[in-house]
C-alpha cells in the first residue's frame, strides 16, 4: 500500500541507532561524528517505490562525497523474504551503493525516526538537526516524470553550505513499512 512520509518537524535532533550492516559489520551514529552532514533513507529490496529510484540514487549520493549516508531497511522479513539480508546484498550491487545498509530487525530504529514508507529520507546539519525530510524527486512509478534526484541533491547541498532548506518540501511516497504485528507505530 503506498502512503506519504509523515514529515516529522524540522529541527529534531537525529534518534541514535546502532544496527548491523548487510555485509555484517557494526555501524551506530557515533561513526558519524565529525561528518558535515547525515542522509537516513530508509529503503528496501522489494518495494517498487524504491527499485524506481535506486539506481539514480546511487549515482546521486556518489556526486556528494562530503554527505554520509546510511541505508536502513525496517521491514518484517518473515513476511517480506525480498527484504532479508542476502536479498538488500543483492540490492546493493545492482543499484551500486556505496553506503552502509542497515538491517533494522527490531524495526525500533524507523519508529524513532517516524519512518512511514519506503523510500524515505530523513537529511540532518552538522549539528545533527533534521533540515530536510521528504521525496527523492517528482517522480513515482508510472507517473512519467524523469527520476532526477534533484529534490535530494538540492537539499544535500544547501545543507554541506551550512544552509537552510526552504519549506515547503514534498512528502516521500513509497511502500509502507511492513511492520510485524505488533509493532506498528500509534502515533
Amino acid at each position: 500500500m503506498a502512503v506519504e512520509s509523515r514529515m516529522v518537524a524540522l529541527g529534531q535532533s537525529v534518534p541514535d541507532f546502532s544496527l548491523m550492516s548487510v555485509r555484517g559489520d557494526h555501524v551506530s551514529l557515533d561513526d558519524y561524528v565529525g561528518a558535515p552532514a547525515l542522509l537516513v533513507a530508509f529503503l528496501c529490496n522489494h518495494c517498487p517505490y524504491v527499485r524506481h529510484v535506486e539506481a539514480k540514487l546511487g549515482s546521486v549520493l556518489a556526486g556528494l562525497p562530503d554527505l554520509a549516508v546510511v541505508g536502513v531497511c525496517s521491514n518484517d522479513v518473515e513476511a517480506y523474504p525480498d527484504d532479508s539480508p542476502p536479498k538488500l546484498l543483492e540490492q546493493v550491487h545492482r543499484a551500486a551503493w556505496n553506503f552502509p545498509y542497515l538491517v533494522d530487525e527490531s524495526q525500533d530504529v524507523a519508529r524513532a525516526f517516524g519512518a512511514a514508507c519506503t523510500p524515505d529520507f530523513f537529511l540532518y546539519d552538522a549539528d545533527r538537526r533534521l533540515a530536510y525530510r521528504g521525496a527523492f524527486d517528482e517522480s513515482t512509478p508510472g507517473n512519467r516524470k524523469p527520476v532526477t534526484g534533484d529534490l535530494l541533491a538540492v537539499a544535500a547541498r544547501r545543507v554541506l553550505a551550512g544552509e537552510a532548506v526552504s519549506e515547503p518540501q514534498r512528502a516521500s511516497m513509497g511502500c509502507s513499512i511492513k511492520w510485524k504485528r505488533g509493532h506498528e507505530p500509534t502515533r
